[in-house]
């Protein structure tokens, strides 16, 4: 098997199958990519658009080729020294009369977590169509694994994503039984808070959305924190966040909540499984961890008592509160909080501004010692928005008071086409959101728009929701937006505001993707973000990739043409992951913070690999404490240039003009 150097994550789909996946293998070798990442590849329901509705995960999708097109896939990776990772679905199946377990009774009680005194069945989410399934016992396991275990001890595959594991009753015990069956490099989309830590699984690490939001963090300037707060005026983040927790817990998930007072009706159990601080805690058999009894401290004292008691009201509470967590905060939090979209993302804090180069060094550090092979991400399937949208809104705590400048001119220039004569235009809110989503994602059509816009308004569930949507009022916010993309008075003065954001968030994307292929950790490409992506929450993320144009762009590349603005991304991309290729050993090895000041992110890997880049528009390079390793003759490795680097070189000299440098000892 070869090393995991990146991977490269591929939607598979109506637009990409697995005969198509193997025509890309030759440029993902030449990109660098060691191993293809593949959503899921298990039959799905007629017609999936993404997989994630598991009718036979016994069988590979006969729409994506069967199993003798992945195997084939696999051979051909293996010929070039690639491998493979897939993403399993252990939480749940499609509730459809297609799925043999479901539409056999007997089967549907064995496999499917099912309320025998209702008849209903615990579900992914919100989503009835996907049912639970009861991983912790170990028939259901066996069958609902048999293939993907004997995929890995084939050596068809080389590593498993696990999406979802909290919806589990007993996510160690599961992920013990995948490494005992030979799962030896599992990754599980688990997603951490914060100040949250992976617990010791076994298990390479997470798909890295924590990597995620520190880089995002890291180059968010806390100057513009109270600029931002001042435009938006609203509610803080922690307040609306546990409003939407509570509501969700008490609507959306009252089925799960009346199964829970069937075990205990205890006082509190709502404002209970809304007080978590994380998605869930991890109490088995009566056993909890200090991080359990800390997470559980907002609990009504009789619910925290149950759970860390442990039995059934224990595991039903604890596959019950990561729901609630992601629909109260990701699915509507997230759309009401609109102060600064660039901070709500998967896994993130908006209250939580920004953090300092030492912090990043601190959660850095921490990977490289409990989980080096950890996946780095930017951009997943999941994200809000594309690292490169979040990386241009970024740009704006650059220019923070000119935006705020700006936003508020564009009210009042914009009034004719907001106010409705009902008064039922958009909220502040709302006019916040569609300012930041027309600057992220410049240009953008109406075709992309109005449907993104359409979604954020049900997903807040504030003036509309997706159960009974307000269309009149979801009318009038999409045609105030799209009214702005042909409106003079507005267009006078942003398109001035989203050049210079531009610019800033290209030079941040940039060193944000040095950090991403150079810290501890696998770096992932999602499909496509290799040029500048774009790109909105799903589906406007999973839109066709032109592999054409990056076929040519990375042949123009490596044939000895010059990066354009365009290319800027897949060279630094290109150059870097070579240089993970050929120096395996550095990228394996310390990680060794460089002091540089405030403004600057620098560190070294191994003895032969040194990291520099700004994070802060007009930094200052202050003098900083090169170790001794790193005296000697170096080559930047985007350039070709090669230099002496003496113990009193300055940082200013090594970063040069655009900020940023990866370089490689020559001597």
């Amino acid at each position: 098997m070869t090393g995991f150097r990146a991977t490269y994550r591929l939607q598979l789909g109506t637009d990409l199958d697995l005969h198509s996946a193997r025509e890309l293998l030759g440029y993902l070798d030449d990109l660098g990519i060691s191993h293809v990442y593949l959503s899921p590849v298990w039959q799905a329901r007629a017609g999936s658009t993404h997989g994630y509705d598991v009718i036979d995960p016994a069988a590979i999708s006969r729409e994506l080729g069967g199993e003798d097109a992945l195997r084939a896939l696999s051979a051909e990776a293996r010929e070039r020294g690639m491998g493979l990772i897939l993403d399993v679905v252990p939480n749940h199946m499609a509730a459809d009369d297609t799925n043999g377990y479901w539409a056999d009774v007997e089967l549907r009680r064995k496999f499917f977590d099912v309320d025998e005194e209702t008849g209903r069945w615990r579900r992914f989410f919100d989503i009835d169509e996907l049912a639970g399934v009861r991983q912790e016992d170990p028939e259901v396991f066996e069958a609902t694994h048999r293939l993907v275990l004997e995929l890995v001890r084939d050596g068809v595959v080389d590593g498993l994503r696990i999406d979802h594991p909290d919806g589990l009753a007993d996510p160690p015990g599961y992920l013990q039984r995948l490494a005992d069956g030979g799962a030896e490099h599992v990754w599980v989309e688990k997603i951490l808070d914060p100040d949250e830590h992976l617990r010791d699984w076994p298990v390479e690490g997470t798909v890295g959305y924590e990597f995620a939001n520190d880089v995002t963090a890291l180059f968010s300037d806390p100057s513009a924190e109270a600029v931002f707060e001042e435009l938006w005026g609203g509610r803080a983040f922690g307040e609306l966040a546990g409003e939407a927790k509570l509501e969700q817990a008490q609507t959306t998930f009252a089925p799960e909540l009346d199964r829970l007072r069937r075990i205990a009706d205890l006082p509190g159990l709502g404002e209970s499984v809304a007080s978590l601080p994380v998605y869930r805690t991890y109490v088995r058999d009566g056993q909890a961890s200090e991080e359990d009894r800390e997470a559980l401290t907002g609990c009504e004292r009789a619910v925290r008592e149950e759970v860390l008691a442990g039995g059934a009201f224990a595991t039903r509470f604890q596959q019950t509160t990561p729901a609630v967590m992601a629909k109260g905060v990701e699915d509507t939090a997230f759309y009401r909080h609109t102060r600064f979209l660039a901070l709500n993302e998967v896994g993130g804090d908006p209250s939580r501004w920004s953090i300092g180069v030492e912090r990043f060094h601190a959660g850095n550090a921490e990977r490289a010692e409990r989980f080096p092979r950890g996946l780095l991400v930017s951009t997943t399937h999941d994200t809000k928005r594309s690292g490169d949208v979040r990386a241009r809104l970024l740009g704006l705590t650059a220019m923070a008071k000119h935006w705020a400048g700006a936003v508020r001119s564009w009210h009042e220039v914009n009034a004719p086409i907001r106010e409705a004569p009902d008064g039922d235009g958009p909220t502040w809110s709302e006019e916040l959101l569609v300012y930041q989503t027309l600057l992220g994602a410049w240009p953008i059509t109406p075709e992309r728009l109005e449907p993104y816009l359409e979604k954020a308004l049900r997903e807040a569930k504030v003036t509309s929701n997706w159960i009974d949507p307000d269309l009149e009022h979801e009318a009038r916010v999409k045609e105030f937006a799209v009214a702005l993309l042909d409106h003079g008075p507005f267009r006078y003065g942003f398109d001035g505001v989203v050049a210079r954001a531009a610019e800033l968030g290209e030079r941040i994307a940039l060193a944000q993707t040095i950090l991403k292929l150079t810290s501890p950790g696998v770096p992932d490409v999602y499909q496509g973000d290799e040029l500048w992506a774009l790109s909105l929450v799903d589906p406007d993320n999973r839109r066709p990739v032109d592999w054409a144009a990056r076929r040519a762009a990375l042949d123009a590349l490596r044939g000895g043409e010059p990066p354009t603005r365009e290319t800027a991304k897949l060279h630094l991309i290109w150059r870097i992951l070579d240089l993970r290729r050929r120096r395996p050993d550095a990228f394996a090895g310390a990680y060794t913070p460089v002091p540089a000041g405030d403004d600057v992110c620098a560190f070294m890997r191994g003895d032969d690999v040194l990291v520099a880049v700004a994070v802060r528009e007009g930094w200052q390079a202050s003098s900083w404490s090169l170790p001794p390793a790193a005296e000697g003759s170096w080559r930047d490795v985007v350039t070709g240039a090669e230099f002496d680097l003496p113990s009193h070189a300055s940082a200013a000299g090594v970063l040069g003009p655009e900020g940023r440098a990866v370089l490689e000892r020559v001597a």
